[in-house]
């Protein structure tokens, strides 16, 4: 179910029957202004001759025609749709025996340029408002040519409620595009920002099976010939470790082409990610490529949010990977500490240290990788070697309070 709220009633109205009300409106309103309302003496404005004869109600009922028929066409045909409405608000006028087109008879006309200029491009909304205070100049001029009585400033007034509901338009026209664009900004982040997530997993996890197989393969071809079962072994281990990276990565590209085939914009769904209950598994597969791995934890574990979770994993993973690159004969300890409000994974191992042509701390796209990590979680990261020798890897993540655990 969608959680976006419905738009306002007047919103889900076409823009046909809005302007179909504002002329009605209009018609009521004119109508209200020659009769004698309670508590008045008089009425506003005169009954003309002509208003009440069947010529004036007939050329009222034309117009009224017109204009119906130009709330048809709106929502399709906004120019001639617009051009209609003018067409009926000059002849209503004729009955009422004024100089100048009144204002009531122009509110569906001011509907119009409002809905042209917030749904249509900027050359038909400036179209409609130019064909609209052409109207009422033309309406002008004709009568001071003829000799007719003129609302000069009635007209004015008239022209500029027009600009205003122009104006309004593009207002809204504006804020509408601008949120098109915030909003097409924050899918295009959220894809790139899952993206970067999905390459930073493939290189994790690739990055951790290459070194396991590249460890075993060495073993396997320095005992090839004195130990075939042991380089045979060896041999298995690295097919087993292919297999399973290639099954994830399968796993990985299959979400990403879903999502494209959706063409919905929206970022993929991983596949299910390790977490700290996966580290046995892991520390099990390094030692078997020939680098032991012992896991300790301490305090009493519990369930972790998810992106906490995979990170504290990836974090050792990358790390155990490290060793297995660049320590040389070593062995590791990795600590997971859970406390109240944190957790806290730490990566140490005994082999040489740094060397030359060894990538130094802070460097690399490992350490960056898991820097990168800790950091998007708000929390601590060091790394470094140790004095007595080896390296040492530090990650404090903290843990949010109250935050419910799927």
């Amino acid at each position: 179910m969608s959680a976006t709220p419905p738009p306002p009633a007047l919103k889900r109205l076409p823009p046909g029957v809005l302007a179909a009300v504002g002329w009605a409106a209009g018609l009521l309103f004119t109508l209200l202004l020659r009769v004698r309302l309670p508590g008045q003496p008089s009425a506003d404005v005169p009954v003309g001759v002509f208003f009440v004869r069947w010529d004036g109600i007939t050329i009222l009922a034309l117009s009224t025609l017109l204009a119906l028929g130009g709330c048809v066409l709106l929502a399709r045909r906004p120019l001639p749709a617009v051009a209609l409405l003018l067409a009926a608000a000059t002849g209503a006028s004729f009955p009422l025996g004024v100089g100048e087109i009144p204002l009531a008879q122009f509110l569906a006309v001011d509907v119009a340029l409002y809905t042209v200029a917030a749904t249509r491009p900027s050359r038909t909304g400036t179209g409609a408002l130019l064909l609209s205070l052409g109207t009422l100049g033309g309406y002008l001029g004709t009568r001071l040519l003829l000799g007719w009585a003129v609302g000069t400033t009635a007209e004015v007034a008239v022209a500029l409620t027009a600009v205003i509901a122009w104006l309004l338009g593009r207002s809204a026209h504006q804020s509408r595009s601008h949120a098109a664009q915030a909003r097409d900004q924050v899918a295009e982040r959220a894809v790139t920002a899952e993206r970067l997530r999905i390459a930073r997993e493939m290189h994790d996890m690739v990055a951790h099976s290459i070194g396991i197989v590249a460890l075993q393969a060495g073993a396997a071809r320095r005992v090839i010939d004195t130990q075939p079962d042991r380089a045979r072994e060896a041999l298995t281990e690295v097919e087993k470790a292919s297999r399973e990276t290639l099954a994830g990565l399968r796993r990985m590209l299959g979400a990403l082409r879903q999502a494209d085939a959706a063409g919905s914009g929206r970022p993929a769904h991983l596949p299910e990610m390790p977490g700290l209950a996966d580290l046995d598994r892991l520390a099990e597969a390094t030692t078997a490529a020939g680098v032991p791995v012992r896991v300790r934890t301490v305090g009493e574990p519990r369930q972790l949010p998810p992106e906490i979770d995979l990170s504290a994993f990836r974090i050792v993973q990358e790390a155990v990977t490290n060793v297995v690159r660049h320590a040389g004969e070593a062995s590791c300890e990795v600590t997971v500490f859970h406390g109240a409000d944190l957790v806290t994974v730490t990566v140490e191992d005994d082999g040489p240290g740094p060397r030359a042509g060894v990538r130094t701390p802070g460097s690399g796209l490992g350490l960056a990788g898991m820097r990168e990590r800790v950091t998007l979680l708000h929390g601590e990261f060091t790394a470094g070697p140790r004095p007595g020798g080896g390296f040492r890897v530090h990650a404090r993540l903290p843990v949010p309070t109250g935050v419910h655990v799927p």
